[in-house]
């Protein structure tokens, strides 16, 4: 999905003086699972809240939550899960329309 890009502190990204649009789908992705149930008034379902699950007993409950978030945007999930490092793998891009 095109979308303004972001640089890596969270302002717009401008360059020659205009604002850059890229596929932002892992942009989408990172602030759905940093987010906090409530932060998009919008939509007040979406966001994981990742700071406040990692340490949960139980890591598929995070991967659960990161899948319903995901779905419910619009994304097709094909594979989501932890890496041997902690990583999440993504292979999620938005459904075409």
């Amino acid at each position: 999905m095109n979308d303004f890009k972001l640089d890596e502190t969270g302002d717009l990204l401008i360059v020659n003086g205009d604002f850059v649009i890229t596929d932002a789908t892992s942009q989408h992705q990172e602030h759905i699972i940093v987010a906090q149930k409530g932060e998009y008034k919008e939509h007040p379902e979406i966001g994981v809240g990742i700071s406040n699950i990692l340490n949960d007993e139980n890591p598929r409950d995070v991967i659960t939550q990161i899948r319903r978030n995901f779905e419910y945007d619009g994304m097709e999930v094909k594979q989501l899960e932890f890496d041997a490092k902690g990583g999440i793998v993504v292979d999620a891009p938005y459904r075409l329309v």
